[in-house]
């Protein structure tokens, strides 16, 4: 069993904040978390001030998580050494070492494989694009990484065509159209290039099929499902609206019922603050305070969510992740030095737990980031970029960065699941992300594998995924069943030992036709459906005779079926959107495959 509580040393000075109670009152006798500040590696390269965003991600794979940006103002080499994609390599024994490759920057980044060859890419939107080539000279890219995370070939056709101008900021990806590959949403930097969704041809060009122009923007784009009805969403802070509910086609509406009026959003973030499949947000108020919501699937709106949270205070950004792997959300805030968590249970009550002071005033957050365990231990790990004076007798404003370690010692091997936990859903064939943190003694060499139940926690097991590295993240095809009784089973081998864990709850694969065990079939039977994807009309190759074709919708109903349709097949009849097939041949067998609609 994973420990559910983190010892008390602290290397920095605890405060009690907000609520003037001491710290016995707060969180009764002691706090679970502490953080040590690590330095080694992070010096270099020195960051200017303004905005950025981080993502943390193992991008060469070796089992350790990074960190990247593409930086603040001073992005590229303006007051600072700063330029392109920044990726700060870690050890997994809080030593850094950068990196960095390209001629622009100033924005948000997001990391993913978006071309499915199994090595991690990243996107970005900037204000700075003023590279001399074509990496750099777009405010929104797309890169694929050849697995070293030191080098980038750029994979933008198409990308921010669509009278983006001035610049873009926060950039997520997600599987927007369900269609087994990531898409990309990027808001704009401030005023006024508003928000744009590119769907991924697969082929290194991208199409638009959602966005604006106009209004202010907060400059942060988080992808998620609110709604938990298996298509991806997206929150962002900007003047047209928050939060962004998905069609499954790349299509988007706003609902925004039950947040406050005008809601700024500021320094928001998302996740799952009850455990039931939907999405939360948490946000700063006009007053420094801290404000939760969760959305509520039954009334179609918005439910304050805050409980005892200050109303007010000196916060300026926000993080929700399961800090002490308890299996609960908590909020983490940070502003005007002062950094608190608070610890959820699922019900909406918030426990105040570790707080502690940045000496550098006056303290302005720029960034946040948890989520990744740098070091292994079985506790997120948190970043904070802080914009306070520098220099000599001459005072001057400078971001500097801060990274903490959550620092209880792991005493046994064991991994615990993020993502899911229970009660999502997904569509069969989409693409999702698989999240664990994981406790090794001594940050040992580990790898992780990961089995999948359609039939509640005792299994049978079905492997998808194995000798992966132990870096918390694994980017998953959703396995192409149907069933309301998916449990995924993670394991974990380190020195010749294993631990493995269920997930709390079961989650459901909105599937089509094809069971998780398809019936075998001849090895010389083919049929494809060209071209793929298609429009009003396919054609059926295959090399038998085709005596029936049925086509099934996301929800796995059954929206076509043809006897005897020959080569040629009518499917303007179908909306846009991702397809499964089922084929009878005359010899009997059964052929079945996936088809997009455009």
């Amino acid at each position: 069993m994973m420990k559910q509580s983190c010892r008390l040393l602290f290397a920095i000075t605890i405060l009690c904040l907000s609520t003037g109670l001491t710290a016995q009152s707060q969180a009764g006798n002691k706090s679970q978390c502490s953080y040590t500040q690590v330095t080694s590696g992070l010096a270099y390269p020195e960051f200017e001030k303004g905005r950025t965003d981080f993502a943390i991600d193992d991008i060469n794979m070796d089992g350790h998580p990074d960190l990247l940006s593409i930086g603040d103002h001073g992005s590229p080499n303006f007051n600072s050494d700063q330029h392109g994609i920044m990726v700060w390599f870690g050890d997994g024994q809080g030593n850094f070492s950068n990196h960095m490759n390209g001629n622009f920057g100033y924005g948000g980044i997001a990391v993913g494989d978006v071309n499915n060859d199994g090595l991690k890419d990243v996107g970005y939107g900037m204000h700075h694009n003023y590279s001399g080539s074509s990496f750099g000279d777009q405010l929104i890219e797309v890169a694929l990484g050849d697995g070293s995370g030191m080098n980038w070939t750029p994979w933008d056709e198409g990308l921010a065509t669509n009278g983006e101008s001035w610049g873009m900021f926060g950039t997520a990806f997600a599987d927007f159209n369900n269609n087994g590959y990531l898409d990309l949403v990027s808001t704009a930097f401030g005023c006024c290039a508003g928000i744009h969704v590119y769907l991924n041809q697969t082929d290194g060009s991208w199409e638009q099929s959602y966005g604006f122009l106009g209004g202010n923007s907060g400059m942060i784009v988080r992808a998620c499902d609110i709604d938990n009805d298996g298509n991806m969403d997206f929150i962002a802070n900007h003047q047209s609206g928050a939060a962004y509910f998905g069609d499954g086609n790349g299509g988007f509406i706003i609902r925004d019922a039950g947040l406050p009026a005008n809601a700024s959003l500021t320094g928001f973030d998302i996740g799952d603050v009850n455990n039931n499949g939907s999405t939360g947000l948490s946000y700063v108020n006009s007053g420094g305070g801290i404000e939760v919501y969760d959305w509520n699937r039954e009334s179609m709106k918005w439910d304050h969510y805050s409980g005892n949270l200050p109303a007010t205070g000196p916060y300026q950004v926000t993080q929700l992740f399961d800090m002490n792997s308890n299996g609960f959300t908590d909020v983490l805030a940070y502003g005007k030095q002062q950094f608190q968590l608070w610890l959820g249970d699922g019900t909406g009550n918030w426990t105040a737990d570790a707080g502690f002071t940045i000496a550098g005033d006056p303290g302005n957050g720029r960034a946040i980031r948890t989520g990744g365990d740098f070091d292994n231990n079985g506790f997120p790990d948190l970043v904070i970029l802080n914009q306070e004076l520098s220099g000599g007798w001459v005072q001057f404003e400078q971001n500097k960065l801060y990274v903490f370690f959550e620092d209880t010692e792991a005493d046994s091997l064991s991994i615990m699941a993020h993502q899911p936990v229970g009660h999502e859903r997904f569509h069969a064939g989409s693409v999702r992300f698989i999240e664990w943190i994981s406790a090794v003694p001594g940050n040992t060499p580990s790898a992780v594998g990961i089995d999948i139940s359609a039939s509640g926690p005792a299994g049978p097991w079905t492997t998808i995924a194995e000798d992966l590295p132990n870096n918390g993240r694994h980017q998953w095809t959703v396995t192409n069943i149907d069933s309301e009784d998916c449990f995924l089973r993670l394991r974990v081998t380190s020195a010749g030992n294993t631990a493995s864990s269920i997930t709390q709850h079961a989650f459901t694969i909105i599937g089509g036709p094809v069971s998780l065990n398809p019936l075998p079939a001849a090895d010389d039977a083919t049929v494809s459906l060209l071209p793929n994807p298609g429009k009003d009309h396919v054609l059926l190759s295959s090399n038998r005779e085709i005596m029936m074709i049925a086509m099934y919708d996301m929800s796995g109903k059954k929206v076509m079926e043809t006897e005897n349709p020959g080569k040629r097949l009518f499917t303007g009849a179908l909306p846009p959107g991702f397809y499964f097939y089922r084929v009878l041949l005359e010899s009997g067998e059964v052929r079945s495959g996936k088809w997009l609609r455009k």
